[in-house]
């Protein structure tokens, strides 16, 4: 405690003690316990600010001699633009620009079926359960999802366990090797942010058929999202076609492709019916023809 404040206190108490103002200021006087001198020991906290680089200090600092940038050379004297290729002819010019990008490509994960196998047996998938998305990730059977999960059929001779799952695509042969262990493939459509809502527990990837939808409003279910539907012609037609094992197949008619394009030959004939004011303006101009 400072002095003044020290001899304040003794006044309050010695000379006041019978006022109403001492007995007021009392307990604040004696609950100060902090040094005055606080200001002068002020600091920033450690790691607020970094100190700045000082260079060409000689060799002890580390940054001197050539401040870091290395002996010679254009990089050393100046800037170098991008893609600059030391003043020769840019070899895009020279060759020209080949190839493009397909911005309609997906990224799928794969998995294949022994490492499925090798996951189970390990017992770090279980087989009575529907395996997701989400289970595959969590058991680190894959590293990260972007675009989806495609079943791929690599050691198909190894699988011996039936198991239900449903992933995003699937080959022809990986859906025969698990159909014929006695299992279930289902493919599913997922969007980036359905993928990720899929990974938080957000939203329930096990979802293969309309029936089980749940509402947005059911206080029961613990999941805030509903799984989104595919809106292009590719995705649908992928997903209603039985081959694909897609969660939209029982919506295709017995005998009827997946594709909503091409119709089946003689299941959809448009009959027209001629009106009869067309009819009568025929009988009219037949009627009044010369030859």
């Amino acid at each position: 405690m400072s002095p003044r404040l020290n001899h304040l206190c003794v006044s309050c108490t010695v000379g006041f003690s019978g006022s109403p103002l001492s007995s007021f200021l009392l307990p604040f006087l004696q609950q100060q316990t902090r040094a005055a001198s606080i200001l002068s020991s002020l600091s920033d906290t450690k790691g607020a600010y970094n100190k700045k680089i000082r260079r060409g200090r000689g060799p002890a600092s580390g940054k001197g001699k050539t401040s870091g940038r290395g002996h010679g050379g254009q990089k050393q004297h100046g800037k170098v633009p991008r893609g600059f290729q030391g003043g020769q002819t840019p070899l895009e010019v020279v060759h020209g620009k080949r190839g493009f990008e397909n911005q309609f490509s997906v990224d799928m994960s794969p998995v294949n079926l022994d490492r499925l196998q090798s996951w189970i047996d390990q017992g770090r998938l279980d087989p009575n359960k529907t395996i997701t998305m989400k289970e595959l990730n969590e058991s680190r059977c894959i590293h990260g999802v972007k675009d989806g999960v495609k079943l791929l059929a690599r050691g198909a001779e190894q699988l011996k366990t039936p198991m239900n799952i449903i992933v995003s695509r699937a080959s022809a042969a990986a859906i025969k090797a698990i159909e014929d262990a006695g299992g279930k493939v289902t493919t599913r459509f997922y969007t980036p942010f359905s993928i990720r809502r899929v990974l938080r527990g957000q939203s329930n990837p096990a979802i293969d058929s309309p029936s089980n939808f749940t509402t947005v409003t059911d206080q029961a279910s613990p999941f805030q999202f509903r799984m989104p539907d595919p809106t292009s012609r590719k995705d649908i037609e992928y997903y209603r076609d039985r081959a694909h094992r897609g969660y939209l197949s029982h919506l295709v008619p017995e005998g009827e492709g997946p594709s909503l394009f091409f119709k089946t030959p003689g299941k959809s004939k448009v009959v027209r019916k001629k009106s009869s004011s067309r009819a009568a303006g025929g009988l009219t101009k037949k009627e009044n023809r010369i030859w």
